[in-house]
């Protein structure tokens, strides 16, 4: 586990909030299972580290100099690990770039397999900035990126579960890679999300449709047809993952967010089917994130 030439990294954002210590301590349960280390990094820019904290209750010591505050918070988080997770390989980084663009630097190394952050709510006008790192990061990110949710929500007696959407989109299809990978690695239950919606509200818009395409039993048997090819492959890749289909009347990210619990994994492409090469990110990972009770994997 020792040295960057044998163990591969989950890159891990923190900034002093709970979100992020949240994020800190799921990241490290997560690599020591998998047996992989864990990368912290605190942006020492100077418009963010005023808001640093230390956990915990910890004293607080004044240091002179560029970068003291995030550097006590990494010593701070990586002693917190090292006490929960004692045979874990721990690596801290202080970047002087702002936190998405230090976080990004170091999934470009080839050890990253992920990067974890917390979202510290992504809602109202906050997410235009702190939440902005999440959204920027699963816009851009050679890695897939999972995002904590503000609060540590539990689900007492609900069996972890991981529920992808799939839409045909290229970015799906990976999403359903990486959640096949996951639900074969923790040995828990694949649901596989397929939204439609009538196709007559579509009409005015995309020209003459065919009568038969209005009938809603013809068009949620087309979609779990196309549900059912989209897993073809990954099924026969992983045979031993126990998977469940759901084709859903709705619109996509209400589909996903009723069927997932706080305990679940929520895996969705960065874009899907239609999205504009413009956005940061799709409409519907983009409200996933903002509704999800548990943590959401965002991959491109």
């Amino acid at each position: 586990m020792n040295g960057a030439t044998t163990t591969r990294w989950v890159i891990v954002g923190v900034d002093g909030t709970d979100s992020s210590r949240h994020a800190l301590e799921w990241s490290a349960h997560q690599a020591s299972l998998r047996g992989l280390g864990v990368r912290i990094v605190a942006a020492a820019n100077p418009l963010v580290t005023e808001d640093l904290g230390v956990w915990g209750g910890a004293e607080e010591r004044v240091e002179d100099g560029p970068g003291a505050g995030a550097r006590r918070l990494l010593d701070h988080a990586g002693d917190w690990v090292s006490r929960l997770f004692p045979e874990l390989a721990v690596q801290t980084r202080v970047s002087f770039s702002r936190p998405t663009e230090a976080l990004l630097t170091e999934t470009a190394d080839p050890g990253a397999v992920a990067v974890v952050v917390g979202s510290r709510g992504l809602s109202g006008i906050a997410a235009a900035f702190v939440g902005s790192v999440g959204i920027e990061l699963a816009a851009r990110s050679p890695v897939p990126v999972i995002v904590l949710p503000r609060d540590h929500a539990s689900a007492h007696g609900v069996r972890s579960r991981v529920i992808v959407g799939v839409d045909g989109s290229e970015p799906s299809r990976h999403a359903l890679e990486f959640a096949f990978s996951q639900a074969e690695f923790a040995d828990t239950d694949l649901v596989a999300v397929s939204a439609w919606q009538p196709l007559v509200a579509f009409a005015a818009a995309t020209g003459p449709i065919p009568p038969e395409l209005f009938d809603d039993a013809t068009a949620a048997e087309a979609a779990r047809q196309a549900l059912e090819e989209e897993l073809t492959e990954a099924r026969l890749l992983r045979p031993g993952v126990r998977v469940h289909t759901r084709v859903v009347r709705a619109h996509p990210v209400v589909a996903l967010l009723e069927e997932a619990t706080p305990a679940d994994l929520v895996v969705v492409g960065s874009r899907g089917r239609g999205g504009f090469r413009g956005l940061l990110l799709g409409s519907v990972s983009h409200s996933v994130l903002h509704g999800a009770r548990g943590p959401v994997a965002i991959v491109r």
